[in-house]
């Protein structure tokens, strides 16, 4: 077991005569790293719409399937079937790819307060 006198040398060993930590924070914070909280905010931003905008997308794409099983159970026959399946993954193939273009330009944006240059 290490002794009393051991642990206090420690102490004084992590604790720099003539350094002040606030200082040197603030100053660093002055060099640029108070973009950091711009980064921060814009980051969460751009993630929070792109959260809204793909549960906006999973709402309308359940309302599709709901709807198009209620025209499935209600088709009178083969032909009518299929063009019901035929419309509805030509129309899901044409909203994912609307989607995934409208994700990808929302995320080309995501830290527009990041790379502002403080006038």
């Amino acid at each position: 077991m290490p002794s009393k006198e051991k642990s206090g040398e420690n102490d004084k060993q992590t604790s720099m005569p003539g350094v002040d930590l606030t200082s040197d924070l603030a100053t660093l914070q002055s060099l640029g790293f108070n973009r950091m909280s711009q980064f921060g905010t814009a980051w969460i931003e751009a993630l929070s719409d792109m959260g809204s905008e793909v549960v906006s997308f999973v709402a309308d794409r359940i309302r599709e399937d709901v709807k198009t099983q209620h025209e499935i159970l209600h088709c009178e026959d083969i032909a009518e079937l299929q063009h019901i399946h035929a419309k509805f993954v030509q129309k899901a193939i044409d909203q994912y790819t609307a989607e995934t273009g409208k994700l990808v330009e929302m995320s080309q944006s995501f830290f527009p307060g990041a790379t502002k240059k403080d006038d």
